[in-house]
């Protein structure tokens, strides 16, 4: 696959375009030395080039990938906490927020390709996406508890959201890890597929979503994301409130003018 642009955010951190793929951001963690650990330097490129991605009406997918071979993330920076005075952990925690934070409130699709360790904020990272991709290599987990804290970027609340609160918890009081085959059949992860080919799998997925009307996506996530846990009704009220934002929109009225000329459509994106 092609890179036709390349944007870095810091040293560790890069947003590329591929060709054909002109809709799909590919968001890039890479650092190798460390199997992609977040130290309060990636963490603020992670924030800063989600702030970017949104910001791009271009943008309909965006999938979180890594360089390293044998992990996507194995969470937060240990070393370089080990280090950290209690004052200076506390000015720290902001800005490790602002990093789980921008992934999960991308307002376009998001999926994560996974492979190897995605370990507490690594996993949590993952969590955040709409989509998790996994290969057969992946072990996932939130052991944060293994270290004396909680899972911080998320986990409490994004893991139960998927497989419930009991088997939520299970994993977090545990600690324990979960390899690719029990990590599908629990639900911790969504699709899974052959070792190697989780970026592949889950940009071509990108390709397949970003065909879709850009409003339409992210009108559609808003309403997924803010009916979530409501009632019903509340819920409905949600949905209702996303429809009208889209009904009278450019993407609508081209949308239905494809389907009736039987032609792919040409979104306006507005």
């Amino acid at each position: 696959m092609t890179v036709t642009s390349e944007q870095r955010f810091g040293e560790f951190v890069a947003v590329r375009r591929h060709a054909g793929q002109e809709h799909v951001a590919e968001l890039v963690l890479g650092r190798p030395k460390a199997m992609n650990a977040v130290s309060t330097d990636m963490a603020r490129s992670i924030a800063a080039a989600c702030e970017a991605l949104g910001a791009d009406p271009g943008v309909r997918v965006t999938v979180l990938t890594s360089s390293h071979e044998r992990a996507f993330c194995v969470g937060a920076d240990l070393k370089e906490r080990n280090s950290f005075t209690d004052a200076e952990l506390v000015r720290q925690r902001p800005t490790a927020r602002a990093a789980y934070t921008g992934v999960l409130e991308l307002p376009m699709p998001t999926i994560a390709a996974v492979h190897g360790f995605a370990l507490g904020g690594g996993f949590e990272l993952a969590l955040a996406c709409d989509v998790i991709v996994a290969d057969a290599t992946a072990v996932v987990g939130l052991p944060e508890v293994s270290v004396g804290v909680i899972p911080g970027g998320g986990g409490t609340q994004l893991l139960p959201r998927r497989v419930g609160a009991a088997r939520a918890a299970e994993l977090v009081f545990t600690a324990r890890r979960v390899e690719a085959a029990e990590a599908r059949e629990l639900g911790l992860v969504d699709e899974l597929v052959e070792a190697g080919r989780d970026r592949e799998e889950a940009l071509a997925l990108g390709a397949r979503m970003a065909a879709n009307s850009p409003v339409g996506l992210r009108a559609a996530k808003k309403a997924l994301r803010l009916g979530h846990g409501l009632d019903l009704r509340a819920g409905l009220e949600v949905e209702d409130a996303a429809w009208r934002s889209v009904a009278f929109s450019g993407d609508r009225a081209e949308g239905v003018a494809a389907f009736n000329e039987k032609r792919s459509p040409q979104w306006p994106g507005e």
